[in-house]
């Protein structure tokens, strides 16, 4: 197992960003925004660049997060091909980055989840294309699988072994949709996780230190080891001291107001799953 953030969790600065990640015994950083530029703008130069200053400090790329269908369901074959034009060119990103996956939302839903609807659609945008990198679907707290049972409904209906899963256990908890996502939610798609986000939701009212919400992440940690998973567990904090991200900022989680009060919060938290994890190695050692 290994441990990423998200970059903008930290800082707009890239450097910054990567000097604290290895400094503080983290293996990568997952991209999201940068600069002040979201991710789907970000521009070659930048992108190259990044990378550059995270094989500067030791670091691998954990993943490449664009807003690929984030938004809602496509009706309009216009509506499709833009779908299927920001997927292409985020995975056209990831490989300058070195990014091992580009991460897909089930489009954001109208009502209950209709995860089987989302996965037709998806499978229309995703009909014809030949993407260079694999692709992962988050269970989205607005979108058709707020809760990983969804997700591997929508798996299912989409009927491709290539896709994997990115499992956010906060996502769930915070959309309302399932408070205790572990151990039953884990058990129904564990074997389909290729990526995890670490989040620490306080119900649905917002997210808190790590290890003071609703999650008890030493456990799951030591189930995914259990379990022979050896990905990235990538934090993506949420948490602002003295704040609460708005919902647009959750719903756009990038630029300078983002990462706002994140480099304090995101220090303390990425301290304390660092601690984890190296509780869970001596623990092993000791076995």
């Amino acid at each position: 197992m290994k441990l990423a953030v998200i970059g903008d969790e930290l800082a707009q600065d890239c450097r910054v960003v990567a000097e604290t990640t290895a400094e503080l015994g983290f293996d990568a950083v997952e991209i999201r925004s940068m600069e002040g530029t979201p991710p789907h703008l970000l521009t070659d130069d930048q992108l190259v660049r990044a990378r550059a200053i995270l094989d500067e400090h030791g670091l691998a790329n954990a993943g490449f997060a664009p807003p690929a269908f984030k938004v809602a369901l496509p009706e309009t074959d216009d509506d499709l091909r833009a779908a299927a034009d920001l997927l292409v060119d985020g995975c056209r990103r990831a490989v300058l980055l070195g990014a091992p996956h580009v991460r897909i939302f089930s489009f954001y839903r109208d009502g209950d989840p209709d995860p089987v609807r989302a996965a037709r659609v998806a499978a229309r945008v995703l009909d014809g294309l030949r993407l260079p990198v694999p692709l992962v679907v988050e269970n989205g707290t607005r979108t058709n699988t707020p809760t990983l049972r969804h997700v591997m409904t929508f798996l299912d209906a989409l009927g491709r072994d290539d896709v994997g899963v990115l499992w956010d256990p906060g996502n769930s908890v915070f959309s309302g949709w399932d408070p205790v996502p572990f151990p039953g939610d884990y058990e129904v798609g564990r074997e389909r996780i290729r990526h995890v986000h670490v989040k620490d939701p306080d119900g649905t009212r917002g997210y808190v230190r790590l290890g003071d919400g609703d999650l008890d992440w030493p456990v799951i940690l030591r189930r995914l080891a259990d379990d022979g998973y050896t990905g990235f567990v990538s934090l993506e904090t949420h948490w602002r001291q003295g704040r609460q991200l708005t919902a647009a900022e959750r719903d756009d989680p990038w630029g300078e107001e983002f990462s706002r009060g994140a480099y304090v919060a995101s220090v303390a938290c990425m301290r304390r799953l660092r601690g984890w994890l190296d509780d869970l190695a001596t623990a092993g050692a000791g076995s």
